[in-house]
């Protein structure tokens, strides 16, 4: 009986501190989201929660400019002064009716294409930045290759429509995932109205209201933490719309485009919950921590630190945990700076990878020899050979000396107990009984 209670007592304690392993469940995605191609994707770590045709081109409208935004920041000053041109205020479909001779600056103009998505800025903007709105298509073919978009081509900087003139969800947000980063951006994107300064040719201030429903607070599809979006529509190429919202320090990127039944705010709104709800960050490893070690040739020990913040996108509630793998370099190299990226780690979570690089950690110079002290080196080696061998001879005499010693005294042995035995049987023989 006692033998069966302690075995069921460890069977106890045992079952109760098994660690057990928690998968979360993930809710399904919403449903009947009508654009032809869809992406939610997560900012910090470009995952993708849900996608539908991701890469699949359509004509996106004037979510285009969202590339032009982008390129103006990273090109301009917002105070730079723009002159219109002809070409500008003549632009086609949306307009703020810019004038010709028209002096503005980059911020106002910035504040007439976000808000309104008036296409004569984006056109003004566009030609401050190349010159010409042709070389500015150039200029956003090259950003969006360099972001890693596919399937993308840019004809104009405003998105009126054109046969050739096309990108998907996952390009997109890629863009808009660059884009955020720009704190001006976000400033502007969340303004819900803008009274415009006046100008050399405007004497009235012209109002902009913000075509973004996700920003407005009174509005049904008001979305709290919404950072900034854009819209588009033109017959040809439907509806289309770009939004970015932060929740608990967690950002996310709902692309729509190509929607006929214009059900995107509604529908962006959806894809942004399901992805707060089921999904959070969980923060790897913080910039400078010690990743690992690396023992060098000479026996240094180099600490390999993590280049950056590292998050990984899990589903809330799971306790799985991730891996790490290091890459196995031999460095060979004279000399590293502390900070200086000298590996390579991957993070394995869930099925998904997280590259890492990974700096050094202390300042190292490798043991080196100029050619002069290669010289001295040689020429002390052929001293030091030469050394060793008058050693070893000093060693051999010493040692045959002692063996002679040695020898020398057996012999003398030898001679006196000969001696020895040779009396005793003399006086043997004439001993007298």
């Amino acid at each position: 009986m006692k033998k069966l209670t302690a075995i069921l007592l460890t069977s106890l304690f045992l079952f109760y501190n098994i660690p057990i392993k928690v998968n979360a469940i993930v809710k399904s995605p919403p449903s009947g989201i009508s654009a032809d191609s869809v992406v939610l994707l997560d900012a910090t770590t470009g995952k993708i929660l849900y996608e539908k045709n991701k890469n699949s081109a359509y004509p996106p409208a004037s979510t285009t400019k969202i590339m032009t935004i982008l390129l103006v920041l990273e090109k301009s000053n917002l105070n730079d002064v723009v002159t219109v041109s002809k070409n500008a205020s003549l632009a086609d479909g949306s307009s703020i009716y810019l004038v010709e001779g028209e002096k503005i600056t980059v911020r106002e103009l910035l504040y007439g294409l976000i808000l309104a998505s008036a296409n004569d800025c984006a056109v003004a903007l566009a030609e401050h930045v190349s010159g010409s709105t042709e070389k500015f298509a150039k200029l956003m073919n090259t950003r969006a290759d360099a972001l890693g978009c596919k399937n993308t081509n840019f004809v104009n900087p405003n998105g009126l429509y054109n046969i050739k003139h096309k990108t998907s969800a996952y390009a997109l947000s890629l863009i808009m995932r660059e884009l955020i980063k720009h704190p001006q951006y976000k400033v502007i994107s969340t303004t819900p109205s803008y009274k415009m300064a006046t100008t050399n040719k405007s004497k009235i201030s012209r109002p902009l209201w913000n075509e973004n429903r996700l920003i407005h607070k009174d509005d049904p599809n008001y979305y709290s933490g919404c950072e900034g979006g854009k819209t588009g529509y033109t017959t040809e190429s439907q509806h289309s719309y770009i939004a970015v919202a932060t929740r608990n320090g967690q950002r996310l990127i709902v692309a729509l485009v190509h929607d006929s039944k214009k059900t995107f705010f509604p529908d962006s709104r959806k894809l942004l919950d399901y992805g707060f709800d089921n999904f959070e960050l969980a923060k790897q490893f913080s910039k400078n921590d010690v990743v690992s070690k690396l023992t060098l040739d000479d026996g240094t020990v180099l600490p390999l630190l993590a280049s950056k913040d590292l998050y990984i996108l899990k589903a809330k509630n799971s306790t799985s945990k991730a891996t790490t793998k290091i890459s196995q370099n031999k460095l060979n190299l004279p000399s590293i700076k502390k900070g200086e990226l000298v590996n390579t780690a991957v993070i394995s979570y869930g099925g998904d990878t997280y590259p890492l690089g990974l700096t050094s950690g202390v300042d190292y110079t490798k043991k080196s020899v100029s050619l002069k002290n290669n010289i001295s080196s040689n020429s002390l080696i052929g001293i030091n050979s030469l050394s060793g061998i008058i050693n070893i001879m000093k060693y051999v005499f010493i040692v045959l000396v002692l063996l002679i010693v040695f020898l020398r005294i057996r012999t003398l042995k030898r001679r006196k107990a000969r001696k020895r035995t040779n009396n005793f049987i003399y006086n043997s023989r004439n001993r007298r009984w």
